[in-house]
């Protein structure tokens, strides 16, 4: 095992990696911007460096900046998490050359399986199936009309060099192609350090079910079970849960020999994931791409499988076996749901949200666990992706697992920025979901963000206040009657404090309702 591993990333996933890395007896290096100096992921490493300025251009993504920190620490390996380098092929060749390991694919590997285009050539020479679109990434406007013809409207302009719905546009009509090829490009750019774009027929009202992989670089190749990811907005996912519901035995069992098949040919070393389309109607699936790199929502397969993914990624890359690396797996039957606590307004067609974090309470509980880099006083600003932590709740059943995410979501608290916690309150209310009825198109057809069904955060924190204000006073006039029985002075004692009755009470002076 490594002594010493720098982890090139931040937030909530720079928190999980340095965790992991302390739990296998080794020091954790972290990184920092300007903006994040003071960050949990910074005062948990052993050692810290700075990078740079606050935009992740000009530090998180600046390879120069990212080497001389691991070269100044004495770091042997680099742990890109998720986002920034986690995907860029020159970086992990910058890091071979600089004589350290690079935690993921190997640079060929990348080049091939995370570029989209290549992942799509190679998905279909191995006879997996794919949605119409470019073989090539288009980079002239002429030739994307004339491919976007060919393929018929409506289609989908994605990045070349990355995932995460950056870089991706739905475009419905001809005249709004130019346009939205600018804006993808700009933001792949902008997220990757790529600005390449493909063309794919956009299929409707499917669902998006995904993969897990380790493979150990010399074609061996294991998954973990897949994960279903419908629930998005803007080709961004929202809520991960494990295993995908109703999913038809035989079609499950394809979707897992497909993705090891392309990873096999691709002689796939580290983590990675092969996303799909499903049509339930026909039971076909369609390729999407390969994330070649852990996943935001690692969590789900880890609580389904009892293998922790990053100490695997980690194990592996330091030489041990595929075998040796995951290690046993639980035979426990669970379900697992995954939501994304994000800066974004759900009210607000989801545009991102900045603030300072006031008051923070976090739920827990048997069948919850919480990946956060949340403190109160934190400044979320707009440098960075708007993510801020995951809930994962898992139980017996989906029904006890919703039924656990519904009393920790009720449990959350965070005030000063507008998040998605209110949306997914009223998710796992909602009976389509309850009833597993998913596709990518949930929270377009669902969501009315006016129908006022949530408790707002705001609301719940002005509760919360005034109900520990009451217990701080009950606590007090409870000590002053210990002191006045010894005295022999009566002294009265209030009710005890319902802070649930609190919490509607709250609700229906600010004309809400649960």
């Amino acid at each position: 095992m490594f002594k010493r591993v720098l982890v090139a990333n931040r937030g909530e996933i720079a928190v999980r990696i340095i965790r992991a890395v302390h739990e296998l007896g080794a020091e954790a290096v972290a990184i920092y911007s300007e903006a994040d100096e003071d960050a949990l992921h910074v005062r948990l490493a052993d050692w810290a460096y700075p990078v740079g300025p606050a935009p992740a251009a000009q530090s998180y993504l600046k390879t120069e900046s990212v080497l001389a920190a691991a070269r100044a620490s004495g770091a042997e390996a680099v742990h890109p998490g998720y986002g920034f380098l986690s995907e860029n092929a020159a970086f992990a060749r910058a890091c071979a050359e600089a004589g350290i390991v690079f935690i993921g694919p190997s640079p060929e590997a990348m080049a091939l399986m995370g570029d989209k285009v290549a992942a799509r050539r190679l998905a279909v020479e191995n006879g997996v199936p794919v949605a119409p679109g470019t073989a090539e990434p288009v980079r002239e406007d002429a030739a994307a009309l004339t491919a976007a013809r060919e393929i018929g409207f409506p289609l989908l302009i994605k990045a070349a060099a990355g995932g995460g719905g950056k870089g991706m546009r739905a475009v419905r009509s001809e005249g709004e192609l130019l346009a939205a090829l600018a804006q993808a490009r700009s933001e792949a750019a902008a997220s990757f350090g790529d600005g390449s774009v493909y063309l794919e027929k956009l299929i409707e009202r499917p669902r998006h079910i995904e993969v897990q992989l380790f493979g150990d670089g010399r074609g061996n190749v294991t998954h973990l079970g897949e994960r279903e990811c419908s629930i998005q907005r803007r080709f961004q996912k929202v809520v991960e849960e494990a295993p995908a519901p109703g999913l038809p035995a035989a079609v499950r069992q394809r979707l897992w020999q497909a993705a090891v098949d392309l990873a096999s040919a691709a002689r796939y070393g580290g983590a990675g994931t092969v996303e799909f389309l499903y049509e339930p109607s026909t039971e076909r699936f369609y390729f999407l791409e390969v994330n070649a790199r852990l996943q935001v929502e690692h969590p789900v397969t880890e609580m389904v499988t009892g293998v922790d993914l990053v100490q695997a990624q980690l194990r592996l890359a330091a030489g041990a076996s595929l075998d040796e690396a995951l290690g046993a797996r639980s035979e426990a039957a669970l379900h697992v749901i995954e939501v994304r606590v994000s800066a974004e307004d759900p009210y607000g067609q989801w545009f991102p949200s900045t603030g300072r974090i006031e008051l923070l309470r976090e739920p827990g509980g048997l069948g919850i666990r919480m990946d956060s880099a949340c403190e109160p006083g934190l400044e979320v600003g707009v440098n960075y992706d708007p993510l801020l932590a995951k809930l994962i709740a898992w139980g017996r059943s989906r029904e006890e697992a919703i039924a656990r995410l519904r009393r920790a979501l009720d449990e959350y608290t965070l005030t000063g920025v507008r998040t998605t916690l209110p949306f997914h309150r009223w998710l796992v209310r909602d009976e389509a979901f309850q009833r597993g009825d998913l596709s990518t198109s949930f929270i377009a057809e669902r969501w009315q963000p006016d129908q006022g069904v949530v408790l707002e955060d705001h609301v719940r924190a002005a509760a919360l206040v005034a109900a520990d204000a009451t217990a701080r006073a009950r606590r007090a006039v409870q000590v002053t009657a210990g002191r006045g029985a010894a005295e022999g002075t009566a002294v009265g004692v209030p009710r005890s404090v319902d802070t649930r009755r609190e919490w509607r009470s709250a609700a229906r002076q600010a004309g809400l309702r649960r």
